[in-house]
Parts: structure tokens; sequence; C-alpha cells
């Protein structure tokens, strides 16, 4: 038995968006149930994002330290950001995001993962890429503001990582995902058996 994810669309009499904030909304459809029956979901409607685990030469991990207001929490978390532009390539976004979080650019780019962070709420799906190579980006810094003014960078050896994620230390999604997936890969068939940067992502379309 072969698992895996397939797409479907069950039918929409009615959708509504009652919020329309600064880069998310919220939708209020009703669905017709397999019974018959239809029923409300709201959800928040998301752009997508990318995230991005460096890992450098030594076997460590570039992290950010940043707070979250929604979770009354400083997180550490791997370079992450918004797909400000509908179809934009998410490879250039997550370069984009190691350039400005961390002034770092890598010249090895791989697909690690791709997930929906909260889709019984929430339609967002991300991308967890894995750069190596890396080097220190050329020009000025990126200037940052509000909580990423705040912000503190680290790397850490994979493995303490791991230890923190199954230990309930560490809680941002990206993270927890994209260090136990790369562990996975690292004692399975290797980093080199991870699709390639520029992979078609049916969840976030895009033109190579």
């Amino acid at each position: 038995m072969t698992i895996k994810d397939t797409a479907e669309e069950w039918q929409i009499t009615e959708s509504k968006t009652p919020f329309v904030g600064n880069k998310t909304s919220v939708r209020v459809d009703d669905v017709v149930m397999p019974d018959g029956s239809v029923v409300h979901r709201d959800y928040q409607v998301h752009p997508g994002s990318v995230a991005v685990l460096a890992l450098d030469d030594a076997g460590r991990v570039l992290v950010i330290h940043q707070y979250r207001h929604p979770v009354r929490h400083k997180l550490w978390e791997i370079p992450a950001g918004l797909l400000d532009v509908p179809g934009e390539n998410p490879l250039h976004a997550a370069q984009r995001e190691l350039y400005e979080e961390a002034h770092v650019k890598a010249e090895d780019w791989r697909v690690l993962t791709d997930v929906y962070t909260t889709p019984g709420g929430c339609d967002e799906a991300v991308r967890v890429f894995l750069a190596r190579d890396l080097s220190e980006a050329e020009g000025e810094r990126f200037e940052v503001s509000e909580e990423e003014s705040d912000m503190e960078l680290a790397r850490v050896p994979l493995e303490e990582l791991v230890r923190g994620v199954l230990a309930g230390e560490l809680h941002n999604n990206c993270l927890v995902v994209g260090v136990l997936s790369l562990y996975a890969a690292l004692n399975g068939d290797g980093v080199e058996s991870l699709r390639p940067a520029e992979a078609p992502w049916p969840a976030r379309p895009f033109e190579v």
C-alpha cells in the first residue's frame, strides 16, 4: 500500500471573507459533507512560506531566537518568511530570507520537505529547504525592524537540536520538521537523495 496525500475538493455552496489583514485573511465556506449536509468551515487564508535549514561544514544549523507574540514565547527557529508575490519561485524567496535574516548565502540547495502547518484551520503551505556550502553574504546587512530587531543568531549542532525537539524544549514547527527530516535523511538514503531545489510544489505552483 502506498501512503500518499491526494488532492480533493468538496462542493462549496457559499464563500465569504469577513476579515482581510495585512498578510492574511479569514474565509468562511459552506461545505457539502458526504451525507449531503452543509457545514461552515472558517479558516485563515495564507500566501505560503519558505524556511531554510542552513547546515554548515561543522554540522551546525543556523538558528534564530525571535519573539512570537501569539504564543508569548521567544522561539528558536530557522530562517523563514512569506511568499510575498503570487507565483514567486520559492527557492528565490528562501535565498532572500537567508540573506535578510542571517546575511548568509549558500551554494547547494535542496528541498527537505513540504508541509501544511495547520490544515484544520489554515491553508498555509511551507517548503523547507536544506542549504549547504554556506558563506557570508556580500554587501551591507539587511535593515531589520520590529520583532526582528531583537533577533539572536546562533549555530547549533544538529544532534543538539534533535535532542531539544524530543525533549519538548523546541517548538517552532519549521525547525522541528526540518531538523527531524534532515536527521532522517542523513541516517537513511543521504541528502543526495533529496529532491532538487526547484522540484514542483503543487500547493504553491511557480515558474522556474
